[in-house]
């Protein structure tokens, strides 16, 4: 669960105890992206958790490898100062755990080797004597590729390689870790609960119980993994990897298709939106806008996906793009344009024969498809998963259903939008896959469903007011708070974990809004402030610091958030509950472009200065 609004007189939680989680393993085995995930999020579940890295305590206080004396890192004897400065190291962060623990800290990760089984064990005993749970966490990896991507991707990126030839510091580090090696010692002792990790996720053993040295006179009791805060770090760790992925965020289109007697679309056209979006029961389908938007909306990733894939030196062809997005049709409907083919040009006369639409009704093809008409001839082969019964659904083409999901593939044409020409055919990944996921609905209003926010405050004060000074936790009557929303979002959070993909997020705010704050470590009460303006698209790319985010503007039709002149430029004023943050006064927080956000840090968020 999502951290409880409850406190403890001993600040801890779950009636867990405190928790000394000491990484286990040899450089560039990803221990500091293991420690830093789990942090997250513990913080996330209301934990007090807090990552002690050997390695920064020893670059902060001593600096860089290039002030470090020669044996440092070597194997061997060392000199008397080079001992008294391990030992100084050593210390130091042994003292950053002790004071976490007294501050009311729960949950400490030690990121270290502690590859000898002496040192490790004698640092165990040391806390343990104090009533603190022991958990050894070992990564294990021996696939050369993740050791190599660890490397460049981080280690020489430290200031121990600061203006170092990539490929020098590369060999260097691969000194250091073959000293490591010839001493190192697998956790093969049962004397503490232990964690083993293959190759970042690929596999993860467990020794979970304790078994302490024979004696026929002290009768000591088993340690275990036990609990509900141990066995959700197990749970956690099973679902962790890191291969490089791209997460994208968009907003889901709030263009929606008013019906109207005379003609469906007259009123979409003139104010870009409808009267039946700012409903929380509506679920109407989208104007000319609003495919308009998801169309710009998917040249936009394709491009972006394909730049990012190319830098990296990945085949686009071997990497799938996985879509998520709600039940809602304005939501779904925004991704269709991934899945659909380019619309026949009118001298193709030969795709335009013997076309029938899924229930058998011939399709006129003598003038080209509107945007609004694609509903009512849906490209085969989309299944509407879990979505209201009014949602038209179809026939799937049965090799084309993967078992979350739709998979299609960018070389298939699909009736009634086949084309012998495709411009955007070497943009289109191989495989494109929508999932959609009813936790991914947007906050319930309750008694605010299609109130403007001077219409809230003016017929419901009270609600207005406890609503105001605490947004996060506030429920206002027969409506979510977004805590009761985070709650709701954490099974899509470890599946955000476990995602391998690329990723595109097609959400609606409020949902975006608490997926940004789990990855950027936001705490819970700022969630509703961050703005989400729709027409961008946020790119974050986990890394093992945080994650490093950008912003890419595509979109200034109907719906785009106004300038604060008094034209709110298609924005839902309506529907605030939802777009609270660009709706109210209040405080906002936006992304800066190009930012890198470490995990527990969001003091570092800014205004957004500028999208490309």
């Amino acid at each position: 669960m999502v951290a409880p609004l409850y406190t403890t007189e001993s600040g801890l939680l779950f009636h867990a105890g405190k928790i000394l989680v000491l990484t286990v393993g040899l450089p560039a085995r990803g221990k500091t992206h293991i420690s830093r995930a789990l942090e997250r999020y513990l913080r996330w579940t209301g934990v007090k958790t807090q990552v002690v890295s050997m390695g920064d305590y020893r670059r902060k206080t001593l600096g860089g490898a290039q002030k470090l004396p020669p044996d440092y890192f070597a194997l061997g004897a060392k000199s008397d100062e080079t001992e008294k400065l391990r030992k100084s190291v050593a210390e130091g962060c042994e003292q950053l755990i002790w004071d976490f623990f007294d501050s009311g800290g729960q949950v400490v990760i030690y990121d270290a080797n502690n590859g000898t089984r002496a040192a490790r064990e004698a640092l165990a005993a040391k806390f343990d004597k104090k009533g603190i749970h022991i958990i050894f966490l070992e990564s294990w990896c021996d696939k050369q590729e993740i050791i190599e991507r660890n490397i460049r991707s981080v280690k020489i990126s430290s200031p121990d390689y600061k203006g170092w030839d990539p490929d020098k510091a590369v060999k260097d580090y691969y000194g250091r870790i073959a000293d490591r090696e010839r001493a190192y010692q697998p956790v093969e002792e049962l004397t503490w609960p232990s964690i083993r990790i293959l190759n970042v996720g690929e596999k993860i053993l467990l020794n979970v119980r304790r078994r302490p040295p024979p004696s026929p006179l002290v009768l000591t009791p088993l340690k275990k993994i036990q609990g509900y805060l141990q066995s959700r770090i197990v749970f956690f760790l099973m679902n962790i990897h890191n291969r490089f992925r791209t997460i994208w965020f968009a907003r889901v289109s709030s263009l929606a298709a008013e019906p109207h007697a005379s003609n469906p679309d007259k009123h979409a056209q003139q104010s870009g939106q409808s009267l039946i979006e700012h409903s929380y029961k509506a679920d109407s389908d989208l104007s000319p806008a609003g495919w308009e938007y998801g169309e710009k909306l998917k040249d936009v990733v394709l491009k972006r996906r394909l730049k990012v894939l190319q830098e990296r030196g990945i085949d686009p062809e071997q990497r799938k793009l996985v879509i998520w997005t709600s039940t809602r049709r304005r939501a779904h409907h925004t991704a269709w344009p991934f899945l659909s083919s380019p619309l026949p040009d009118n001298g193709d006369k030969e795709s335009e024969e013997n076309q029938e639409t899924p229930d058998g009704t011939p399709l006129k093809t003598d003038t080209p498809l509107k945007p609004t008409e694609l509903l009512k001839n849906p490209i085969l082969g989309t299944v509407a998963r879990d979505a209201p019964v009014n949602t038209p659904r179809i026939l799937p083409v049965p090799d084309s259903i993967a078992p979350e999901g739709l998979t299609l593939n960018s070389g298939k044409s699909t009736p009634g939008h086949q084309s012998k020409h495709s411009k955007s055919k070497s943009l289109v990944p191989d495989q494109i896959k929508v999932v959609e996921k009813t936790q991914m609905l947007e906050i319930n209003p309750g008694i605010w469903d299609g109130l403007t926010p001077d219409q809230a405050k003016k017929y419901y004060p009270e609600d207005w007011e406890r609503f105001t000074k605490d947004p996060y936790t506030y429920r206002v009557p027969r409506a979510e708070s977004y805590h009761d929303l985070s709650v709701r979002l954490e099974p899509i959070l470890i599946e955000l974990e476990r995602e391998t993909e690329d990723l595109l997020i097609i959400g609606h705010a409020s949902v975006i809004r608490c997926l940004l704050a789990y990855l950027i470590g936001l705490p819970a009460s700022e969630i509703p402030a961050i703005e989400i303006a729709r027409g961008d698209l946020l790119e974050i790319v986990p890394a093992s610091y945080g994650v490093h985010s950008r912003a890419f503007h595509f979109w200034d039709g109907p719906g785009r958030k106004g300038d604060g002149s008094g034209q709110n430029g298609g924005r839902d004023q309506n529907n605030f509950y939802e777009n609270y943050a660009e709706d109210t006064k209040g405080k906002r927080i936006s992304f800066t472009d190009g930012a890198t956000f470490e995990n527990g840090f969001a003091s570092q968020l800014h205004h957004l200065g500028g999208v490309v």
